[in-house]
């Protein structure tokens, strides 16, 4: 059930980051189905490997590379699924810092502690 609700809060904030930021578009709105998804599973699986990798350069940069990895993973997104386009890496970087915002804030609203 978690899963689920982390997939919606992060479809909906992947959503509202399209409708403010220029550079990040949908095509058809279904897809944002599909990049809440990835962004979840990326979330799960593979982001605490890339965490664990990165240790070293987050502990120099007191934890501001993270915000670059998140910006390329997003950035990898809009270049894997056809119909969500992200046009710059500053797009990526901003997007991924506006999604994360978001989906911390929907969780603080909705009471959703993971």
């Amino acid at each position: 059930m978690r899963i689920i609700i982390h997939w919606i809060l992060l479809s909906l904030a992947v959503f509202a980051t399209t409708k403010i930021i220029s550079g990040i578009s949908v095509n058809p709105i279904w897809v944002v189905l599909i990049v809440g998804a990835c962004l979840t599973l990326f979330n799960m699986f593979i982001k605490p490997i890339i965490n664990i990798l990165t240790l070293p350069i987050n502990i120099i940069t007191l934890g501001l590379f993270s915000l670059i990895v998140n910006g390329a993973l997003f950035w990898y997104l809009g270049t894997m699924i056809n119909g969500f386009t992200v046009s710059t890496f500053q797009a990526a970087f901003i997007g991924a810092l506006l999604v994360s915002i978001i989906n911390w804030v929907l969780k603080k609203v909705f009471h959703f502690d993971f």
